[in-house]
């Protein structure tokens, strides 16, 4: 390979001046309304990029970040246990409306922070700019289009119903005090897709960062603050099993948003004391197929497969895990992507179109390195030229093809630029492969014939939650359901998904009576309520 530690990462006068960051003391966290400064002990924060001085290469230090012990979690939790009041708290029973408007103050505060998130999503994950850019942009239009969602669930709920002689009306009402964790991949976009609908709906929350991906919420501690009632948003930092655990073995959480692994979700729902009163809601792992029949537009194939196998270095829930392509044109698909593969471009965040950048998780590129070496030595081989090779924080794209069940990279999710290959002849192949995975989210299917794509689908829709023709598996547009079977997913998310698994429909009834009708006509004059209410929002 070219490249080496003297050509890829650079000095720090290389680096261009409005990318260049400081170090970040992150002291404060929010609870209670009040930004408290945290004196104890601290998390160093690495950046995956590496600073080269002459012959040293070094990951960079940018910050640390509190290590909080069980009693300050506590406070937390109890902040928000306290905002929700048994239901009698100020956010819980606000009228929707209100609660847009904090929203909506919390999403022009956030707005001006773009620059500053942006600059830490590419030093602490390792993101490119262009994707850290879409990931902020998304992100503020995913919590305009929530808002927008509310009103019309809103409005709909705004008319009472007559049915056989009982009024009635029915609202959406929040689940109670709630504990959210997003993911290091997606840690704004990712995490809002919980945290947003959850509080807009009247759920105060407990919200700890991922493990990668924590300073960048510091520009935004003081938009959480100004924005919300107190007690509405606490947040935690540190180690999960030292702050996670005590809150969720209280028993003082209802509802748990999370996206991470299915290992940790199982472990904190199990720490719970009353399971029956927990509602989970949960992305978890996926080893997303592709699968690729003869009579693919090999073009398109290509093109997507490489996208979705590699887009941010193959660290999404929705990459392309493992490809499976029909003999007829094996050879040919697996010697062009090879061919693009190695073409993909290396370098640092903000490095105009990089592909392929540094890897935030310690110790990520040797535990890629270990499924490669595992798969070599069953019999797989290394298909591209510049495959298999570790640098600092890199580790180069690597096509593995001869790949077999015995091989840990055939059923584990690399999450990782690692894409094994398998060739097929029958359709089973590849079917068998999804039935019997312990995953079940997304599969996209490249080919042309009717006979052989319409019977593939009707089979794979219940395998899977989304089906992709010809084009690589996504989350996207967010107004579709994103969800998963089996250890992928619980529930389903999508912009009004999110609000209704995050809430529940409640009814206050009665008969229809002229002494309720009256009751009823006089609590809507006062405005006495906020459920009983035919309020439009505009």
């Amino acid at each position: 390979m070219a490249d080496t530690n003297s050509t890829l990462f650079p000095e720090e006068r290389d680096i261009p001046e409005k990318y260049r960051i400081n170090p970040i003391s992150q002291r404060e966290y929010l609870v209670n309304g009040q930004l408290k400064t945290w004196n104890g002990e601290m998390q160093k924060v690495l950046s995956p990029v590496c600073i080269r001085e002459g012959d040293r290469v070094y990951q960079k230090a940018i910050g640390e970040y509190p290590l909080m012990n069980k009693e300050t979690a506590l406070e937390c939790l109890d902040a928000a246990v306290q905002a929700y009041g048994r239901g009698r708290g100020v956010w819980p029973t606000m009228s929707v409306e209100k609660r847009i408007n904090h929203v909506e103050t919390f999403l022009t505060n956030m707005a001006k922070s773009r620059d500053e998130v942006i600059n830490l999503l590419m030093w602490e994950i390792g993101k490119s700019y262009n994707d850290s850019a879409k990931e902020f942009d998304r992100t503020i239009d995913y919590v305009g289009a929530t808002i927008s969602e509310l009103k019309n669930l809103d409005r709909i709920s705004s008319r009472p119903v007559v049915e056989e002689g009982v009024f009635g009306q029915i609202r959406r009402t929040p689940l109670g005090t709630g504990l959210c964790m997003g993911p290091f991949n997606y840690p704004l976009n990712e995490t809002f897709t919980t945290l947003i609908p959850a509080v807009i709906m009247g759920n105060p929350i407990v919200f700890k960062p991922a493990k990668y991906g924590v300073l960048l919420h510091k520009p935004l501690l003081k938009a959480y603050q100004e924005s919300f009632p107190p007690g509405v948003i606490n947040i935690i930092y540190g180690n999960g099993k030292e702050i996670t655990g005590p809150i969720m073995a209280s028993g003082k959480i209802d509802v748990l948003a999370f996206i991470g692994s299915a290992g940790v979700a199982s472990i904190l729902e199990k720490q719970h004391p009353e399971p029956n009163k927990l509602e989970c809601i949960e992305g978890l792992n996926a080893k997303n197929p592709a699968i690729i029949f003869n009579d693919a537009n090999l073009e398109t194939a290509l093109a997507e497969n490489v996208a979705g196998a590699l887009s941010y270095n193959g660290q999404r829930c929705t990459a392309h895990k493992i490809i499976f392509v029909q003999r007829e044109i094996a050879d040919q698909f697996i010697s062009q992507f090879c061919e693009r593969v190695d073409n993909l471009k290396w370098g640092m965040p903000w490095t105009p179109g990089v592909a392929i950048t540094p890897l935030p998780e310690a110790g990520k590129p040797e535990f890629l390195e270990s499924l490669v070496q595992d798969a070599r030595i069953k019999g797989a081989r290394v298909a591209n030229v510049k495959g298999g090779q570790t640098i600092n924080t890199f580790y180069s794209p690597t096509v593995l093809t001869g790949v077999k069940s015995d091989m840990e990279i055939y059923q584990k999710e690399q999450f990782g630029p690692v894409v094994p290959i398998i060739v097929f002849d029958e359709i089973d192949e590849p079917l068998d492969y999804i039935d019997n995975s312990e995953y079940g989210q997304q599969v996209a299917l490249f080919g042309r014939d009717p006979r052989i794509i319409g019977p593939a689908v009707d089979v794979l829709v219940n395998l899977v939650s989304r089906v992709n023709l010809n084009s690589q598996c996504q989350r996207g547009p967010d107004t579709f359901p994103f969800g998963g079977r089996k250890n992928s997913a619980k529930k389903v998310l999508s912009i009004s998904d999110a609000l209704k698994v995050l809430s529940t429909r409640s009814l206050a009834g009665a008969k229809y009576t002229p002494e309720n009708q009256q009751l009823l006509r006089n609590i809507r004059e006062a405005r006495s309520s906020t459920f009983l209410s035919t309020d439009w929002i505009f």
